[in-house]
């Protein structure tokens, strides 16, 4: 061990060897918590008409109205279930009177975008999001 000076002061750093001796599961992330049955569910009535229609769209593959429509949705806020980057895609669900592509998107799971295992809404821009009961 090498004394560490910090003006008048010296200190020694010890590393206890248990620090490194951390049990495997420890080490090991946690079982992910299925995060998709934690979500809250919106009915497809209780969905307002634009995010019916969009999901329409996403089954029929298109056409969207917006470019970043069908694009990776990363999951940084990693409020969804984890999954592989590229499994979450984002649609826009336009929101009357916005001026820009407002806050609420659908966000689908799935290796088929025309196909998704699950969709979930959110309508302030992925701060919350409700699982879309199928």
């Amino acid at each position: 061990m090498q004394p560490v000076a910090r003006g008048a002061l010296v200190a020694t750093v010890t590393i206890s060897a248990s620090v490194w001796s951390v049990p495997a599961l420890a080490r090991e992330p946690l079982p992910a918590v299925e995060a998709e049955a934690a979500l809250p569910v919106v009915t497809w009535a209780e969905l307002p008409s634009q995010a019916r229609k969009t999901y329409r769209l996403i089954l029929a593959g298109g056409p969207f109205p917006y470019e970043k429509d069908g694009t990776v949705f990363g999951n940084r806020e990693r409020l969804l279930p984890r999954k592989p980057r590229g499994h979450y895609r984002e649609y826009t669900v336009p929101t009357p009177g916005s001026r820009d592509r407002g806050a609420r998107r659908m966000v689908c799971a799935g290796e088929v975008p025309k196909e998704p295992e699950a969709c979930f809404y959110t309508e302030d821009h992925y701060a919350s999001f409700r699982r879309v009961a199928p």
